[in-house]
């Protein structure tokens, strides 16, 4: 650590999990870095077992899979060792202030543990990165194209530039592909997945509309509408800051029509 200084131990960590939803998913993976102030520094992974299935399209990212995690222990298990590493520091990660540490908080509450963050400070690099680095189309013209954008915002001037840093990144990355249908799906990973443009309801295997977020994350419309308890949800969201589009596939489905995947 040449320009960081530190008071205290810091730990950098990373978690590999079953998703993205902090309060559903779980981890499958941990590793840590915990520096000293006097520069000594140790290291750790470790696979946890989820209890729960890894979905195909997690394992496509970290290429864990279930028979990799089947023997490993649980993070309840692994607690104590975990609390030790983090105990009197402080924390650092990539992506660590929106997704990594509000998972391992829940991980922890999940299992009774009653470590406390009070006090810990936390760097996030992606958000330095975001924070410094300008990522418009100015900065993209001059780091593909070698130049300054004249006249930016004018809408001509502006399509012109994303022409050429078009051309240009075609030019500067051999695995990017060059024809239109696989460059369109490399740009649109998500296209077909989700069943509206805000993303509040995606197809499962079955081709029925799911939630994506809150407490009814990963269940069927057509099964919340069947359930008396949770049938209210609906009516609930009726009267919320939701789009016309959700609102309209929650008017069909308490009248009993479903979206399906065609």
């Amino acid at each position: 650590m040449r320009h960081l200084r530190l008071e205290r131990p810091l730990v950098v960590f990373d978690l590999e999990t079953t998703g993205t939803d902090t309060e559903k998913d779980r981890i499958v993976q941990i590793g840590m870095i915990r520096v000293e102030p006097d520069s000594g520094r140790r290291s750790w992974k470790q696979l946890v077992n989820p209890e729960q299935p890894i979905p195909p399209e997690a394992t496509a990212i970290h290429g864990i899979r279930d028979e990799h995690v089947r023997d490993q222990p649980t993070f309840a298990q692994l607690r104590p060792d975990i609390e030790q590493w983090l105990a009197d520091a402080d924390l650092a990660g990539y992506n660590s202030v929106r997704f990594d540490l509000p998972l391992l908080q829940a991980e922890l509450q999940r299992t009774g543990s009653g470590f406390d963050f009070a006090g810990v400070r936390h760097l996030d690099a992606m958000a330095i990165f975001h924070a410094m680095e300008r990522r418009d189309l100015t900065a993209a013209y001059r780091f593909y194209c070698g130049g300054e954008l004249e006249g930016a915002h004018d809408a001509l001037a502006d399509v012109t530039a994303t022409l050429e840093v078009l051309d240009a990144q075609l030019g500067r990355y051999d695995d990017l592909p060059a024809d239109m249908d696989a460059l369109h799906r490399f740009c649109n990973p998500d296209e077909g997945r989700y069943v509206d443009r805000s993303r509040k309801f995606a197809w499962n295997d079955k081709g029925e509309a799911v939630f994506t977020f809150g407490k009814l994350a990963g269940r069927s419309l057509a099964e919340v509408v069947a359930d008396r308890d949770s049938r209210g949800y609906l009516e609930w969201m009726l009267g919320r800051d939701f789009s016309d589009e959700v609102k309209a596939i929650l008017r069909d489905a308490l009248a009993g029509v479903f979206p399906r995947r065609s």
